[in-house]
This record gives C-alpha cells, structure tokens and sequence, in this order.
C-alpha cells in the first residue's frame, strides 16, 4: 500500500484495541521496562501502524513466542482481529545479552524466539498454551521471565546512560568523555545495544517525545508541540514524524486524542 493512503487511514496500535502497560516485578526491573497486553477489536481488519521506539520486545503472540526488533521507521504488520498480544519490553542494554544477538540483526524484524535459540522457548511455549485465558497467560509469562533471569547477565550499563540521554534530548556525542569511548566505539555500542546509531536513536526518542505531548496535551497548538518536543520547527517536525510513522502529525494528535473505544 502506498505510503499517501497510509496517512489517510493507518491507525496507530495503541488505538487498534486496548492496551495496557504494567510495572515489571522487582526480579525483572534490571531486564525489562515494562509488561504490556494489547487485545485487538474484533470486526473487519484495519492498517495498524506500529511506530518505532527505541526498544526490542519479547512477545506472546498467536502460540509462540518471538522478538520484535527495534524498527527504524513504522511497521505495517497484518493482525487477526481478536487477537491478544502478551509482551515484555527489554530495559536499555538488556536485549542483546538476553538474546546473544547484536540488536543490528533484528531491525524492522519478528523472529521467532526458536529461531534465535533460546534454550527454553519450548517449554516457554508449552507451558504458555496450557493457559486458559490472556490474565493467566501473562501471569505465568512474568513467573517464566523470573526464573529464567537468574542465568542472564547485567544489562549494559553504558546503553542505559547512552539511552537516557537520547530521552532527554541531550545528543549521545556529548556523553563520549563521560563513557570514555570514541565515536566509533559509540557506534559499535549502539548498533549493538539499540540496532542503529545514536543519531536515529535521538530521532525516535524525540518522536515518543510528540507522542507523550500529544497523549498529555491535546490542545495544544501544532508549532508549540514541535518546539517542546524538541523539533527545529513545525515544518521539521511535519518531516520526521512522516518519515517515522507514515503519519502526519494533525492525523496522530487526533487519534490520541479520541476517546477510547470500551474493549
């Protein structure tokens, strides 16, 4: 589908069905940022944009388990109506450990966890399609993420710094004295850690910015949201959020600011 009609009728995932994010238990806070289940609305299928974020997510989807991979811009995948998502997003750093995988191999990818091989993803699985319903699946996914963490190293502690200051706007390159590493090692890092560089990093992290102003701040005017998110101006922010998500920005704050549909 071409990338024009994709502005007029994709519809962001989060407004696609209803989801949920929950705090990670406290074996879990080094690994992962959050839980999160997203049940899809039945009836006719809609063009669901998944936007990029920075992050790597494991998940629980149609009786397996898989990784969706940090994206670069946004993903069009094909969903079943009624389906619930059950996932798990790693903490900065925490990915690429977990998996053994340099985090550059799985941009814009979901592979299936065996496929990677994760030593326990069938008896993961096994165990996970004995649930009865999506509450105790995702119950029992936390239990499974508790046991296996004992066997996973730290995350990196660096990408967690390299993370937080593309969060926060400040540009990575200013952190190469305090991380004690050069231009090129902070490359290396971040492909590693996050699947591109620090710069695509600082563009998606500022994009989420947008995001959570439009969520908090629904009235607020077009040019305005583009300088507090930290755009040049509104004209720079039309740009990246087109070539982020496929979406214009007038299209995106309308949908997050619509009341949302009872699930």
């Amino acid at each position: 589908m071409a990338p024009e009609r994709r502005k007029d009728t994709a519809l962001l995932a989060a407004r696609a069905g209803r989801y949920r994010e929950y705090a990670p238990p406290p074996a879990l806070r080094r690994h992962f940022s959050r839980f999160w289940s997203h049940a899809l609305h039945d009836g006719p299928p809609a063009l669901v944009a998944i936007v990029p974020d920075g992050y790597c997510d494991l998940l629980w989807i149609d009786g397996r388990l898989a990784v969706a991979g940090p994206d670069r811009t946004a993903a069009f995948p094909v969903l079943r109506p009624g389906t619930t998502i059950i996932g798990a997003r790693f903490a900065p750093g925490a990915a690429a450990p977990w998996l053994k995988t340099r985090l550059s191999a799985l941009v814009g990818r979901s592979v299936p966890l065996v496929d990677i091989g994760w030593k326990d993803t069938a008896e993961f699985e096994a165990r996970l399609g004995d649930c009865p319903d999506p509450s105790a699946a995702m119950a029992l996914f936390r239990r499974l993420l508790e046991e296996a963490a004992s066997d996973e190293e730290d995350p990196a502690q660096d990408a967690a710094v390299i993370f937080a200051a593309a969060d926060s706007g400040r540009p990575a390159s200013g952190l190469l004295g305090r991380l004690d590493m050069s231009e090129r090692q902070l490359r290396r890092r971040c492909h590693h850690h996050f699947g591109y560089g620090a710069k695509t990093l600082e563009r998606i992290r500022r994009f989420q910015r947008f995001l959570d102003l439009c969520r908090s701040s629904g009235t607020m005017p077009l040019a305005r949201l583009a300088l507090e998110a930290g755009f040049a101006d509104q004209a720079h922010m039309t740009r990246e959020v087109g070539e982020l998500s496929s979406l214009t920005p007038a299209a995106i704050l309308d949908q997050l600011c619509m009341p949302e549909r009872p699930g």
